[in-house]
This record gives structure tokens, sequence and C-alpha cells, in this order.
């Protein structure tokens, strides 16, 4: 999960998807844990530098996967600060910044739409 300054999130969508959901995406052989996963799919995917030190475990989370039916996405998520360009490349077609609390009708994954999104409108929040 990574905010801007007006406190939108950073949603993304996958080439070929129909839905946004949260940059992120799976160890690499080499990764040593989930943070240096995280800094370098943010790297490849939007060209972001992610802050390891500002990061905050939200949780660990399931839910149907939004680009591989009948699979369940297992998710450790974070929310960290990152510094731009955050421009979408590699896998990334599109990017969009969303207010968590009014999300509209843009095609966002359950994951994101039913957990991650609800969270950061909360008091725990930030």
């Amino acid at each position: 999960m990574i905010r801007d300054e007006a406190g939108r999130i950073l949603l993304v969508r996958k080439r070929g998807a129909a839905v946004f959901q949260q940059p992120g995406g799976k160890r690499d052989v080499g990764d040593r844990d989930d943070l240096q996963t995280l800094a370098r799919e943010l790297h490849e995917e939007l060209g972001c530098t992610m802050r390891r030190e500002s990061a905050r475990l939200l949780g660990r989370f399931s839910a149907p996967a939004a680009n591989e039916p009948g699979w369940v996405v297992e998710a450790v998520v974070y929310e960290v600060q990152a510094s731009g360009p955050f421009q979408a490349s590699a896998e990334i077609e599109a990017l969009h910044w969303i207010d968590p609390a009014r999300p509209g009708d843009l095609p966002i994954a359950r994951l994101s739409r039913e957990q991650l999104l609800p969270l950061m409108v909360s008091p725990t929040g930030s």
C-alpha cells in the first residue's frame, strides 16, 4: 500500500487484466525477505524507490485471485512510502491513485476492494 501526499492509494492493472490491485509480487530466488521482494517489484514495475524503514506490516490476507480463476491469493501486505517517478512498466499497463473511502466504480480486485481499502480508512489506517 502506497499513499500519496493527498492520502490516495496507488493501484495498478497488469497487462491483460481487467481489475486494479495493489502493486507487489512474488518472491524470487535470492530475495531474502518480504521487503526486499516488495522493493524489487516496485522498482521493476513502477520505477519508484521504496523506503524500507517506512514499512508497516498491515497483516496477512487471502481472497480469490483476480487474474487466476480458481486460485486463492495469499498476501502479506505492508504500507510503505516510496518516491517516484511512478510509471507503468514491465507487466503493469496502468496505474491509478484512488481515495480509499471512495474508490468509485473502478474495477478493483476483491482483496483490495473488500479487505485492504477499508483498512486504510479505518482509525488504524495511517
